[in-house]
């Protein structure tokens, strides 16, 4: 989508991208645009100033309403500083006129993949019934696990790794670090260093001078300055390629850094956080990734689980995708039965996090009633019970028992719920040998908290 009141720059920009093989859209102002943006749009240029709704306003809209699209402003001349404060905002890049056609190519370019990479990954969720601490859906030990470690460490400036497979929700763990540090009203920068050309990735990070390069019409930030006094997120830490290695460690080490082109040196702030689907000490092995570099990024490691290991968890996001999505496509969906819940905990979920919730938006545009049953769910959730066995649950899991009377979502989710506690409460006594003291500073509640929890799971024998 282009949104500008000049009707020759639209026209220009439409050539290029059409071109290009894109499909364009145009909107004469922020209004228009804001009208028009909707699931099928993968990147949106803007103009900073326009009529009736400037770029800025164009842009906090959305970045609260559609955080998945790109957006890339256009900014005249002297405007920089404006762009640059877009970016701190939310903003995937700007570009300075007058402009080269390659240079618009190749942002729209890395817009548009970074947009395909966020589509497969889980979009941040909003508390729900059930969910966990820092936004995140699920009471499982092993999140709990995680959510201890983000407490402890949120508000330091060490630098974390976060591992796991795509669709885990690990930028949800790197936006929870930032939002619960005293950086929180600071920026908070990602990039997806999968998306962004190798011949690209220095002055992505470091930024550039002008006439650096055959484009360089002006000179441009780097992440890392636009992260100043705030968080970095490198997302695909694992796809930085092996000569880039080198400059990124500098900066860890030195904090400071060069613009491509440029020689004077920029002091930084920055709290980097990295995140990776790869085994980094196995590429650390093979020679694809330098050992110096892991252990400087691997001081605090975060890992979660794919979702088949936390399978506890999937009832409670269940009820929440299932509120998520009446609210969305304006149906009354108000049961989960227990034919169609035993399926969806047994599936082994390749897809993590994003895959449950593609089947459940499915599911649910597709449902004619109130209830979902098994028959509703997708085809391809036909074999989710006989497969079931050969998926071990991890350790401390156990799937949930069938209980065809309890019909009811909100009744699965609080008998879950309760089977949870009670394992954890029963795993604390263990730890601290039945001492009720101890085990409620563990849990993080009071002791007559503790003792009530007991008496109503019937642990009341273990003091």
């Amino acid at each position: 989508m282009l949104a500008d009141d000049e009707l020759n720059l639209r026209k220009v920009l439409g050539a290029i991208l059409t071109r290009e093989g894109y499909d364009v859209v145009e909107a004469a102002d922020g209004e228009e645009a804001l009208g028009l943006v909707g699931s099928g749009v993968a990147a949106l240029i803007t103009d900073l100033r326009m009529p009736k709704l400037d770029g800025m306003g164009l842009l906090r809209k959305v970045v609260a309403e559609h955080p998945d699209i790109p957006v890339i402003m256009i900014t005249a001349h002297g405007s920089v500083d404006s762009a640059v404060e877009a970016v701190k905002l939310g903003a995937f890049d700007y570009v300075e006129k007058p402009f080269e056609q390659a240079q618009i190519r190749q942002v729209v370019a890395k817009a548009i993949k970074t947009h395909e990479l966020d589509r497969r990954a889980p979009r941040p969720l909003p508390p729900a019934s059930g969910a966990g601490r820092f936004g995140l859906v699920g009471r499982s030990p092993a999140l709990e696990q995680v959510f201890a470690v983000i407490e402890k460490v949120a508000d330091t400036p060490s630098t974390v790794l976060i591992t796991g497979e795509s669709g885990t929700g690990k930028e949800l763990i790197a936006r929870a670090l930032h939002s619960n540090s005293a950086r929180r009203g600071a920026p908070f920068i990602k990039i997806n260093c999968a998306a962004i050309p190798k011949t690209l990735m220095e002055s992505e990070l470091f930024g550039y001078e002008k006439g650096a390069f055959t484009g360089a019409v002006g000179s441009k930030p780097g992440r890392f300055e636009l992260a100043d006094t705030g968080t970095l997120f490198l997302d695909e830490i694992g796809e930085i390629p092996v000569e880039m290695q080198v400059k990124l460690l500098r900066v860890l080490q030195e904090s400071e850094f060069e613009r491509v082109g440029g020689i004077k040196t920029i002091k930084v702030d920055v709290r980097l956080v990295t995140a990776t689907n790869r085994d980094l000490l196995k590429e650390v092995q093979a020679g694809n990734f330098r050992e110096d570099l892991y252990y400087r990024l691997n001081v605090v490691p975060i890992h979660l689980p794919p979702l088949r290991e936390r399978r506890s968890d999937i009832p409670v996001l269940v009820e929440h995708f299932v509120s998520k999505f009446n609210e969305r496509l304006k149906k009354q969906i108000t049961t989960v039965e227990s034919d169609a819940l035993e399926r969806l905990v047994a599936h082994p979920w390749p897809g993590n996090i994003r895959e449950l919730e593609n089947v459940l938006e499915r599911t649910i545009l597709f449902c004619e009633g109130p209830q979902i049953h098994a028959r509703d769910l997708p085809p391809e959730m036909s074999g989710a019970q006989a497969a079931a066995p050969a998926q071990p649950a991890a350790s401390g899991e156990s799937r949930p028992t069938s209980t065809p009377a309890a019909s009811s979502l909100k009744e699965m989710v609080k008998q879950e719920t309760e089977r949870l506690e009670r394992e954890l409460i029963v795993r604390a006594l263990d730890e601290t040998g039945g001492n009720v003291t101890q085990a409620a500073r563990r849990l993080k509640i009071s002791r007559k908290s503790l003792q009530n929890k007991m008496k109503e799971f019937g642990l009341r024998d273990r003091e």
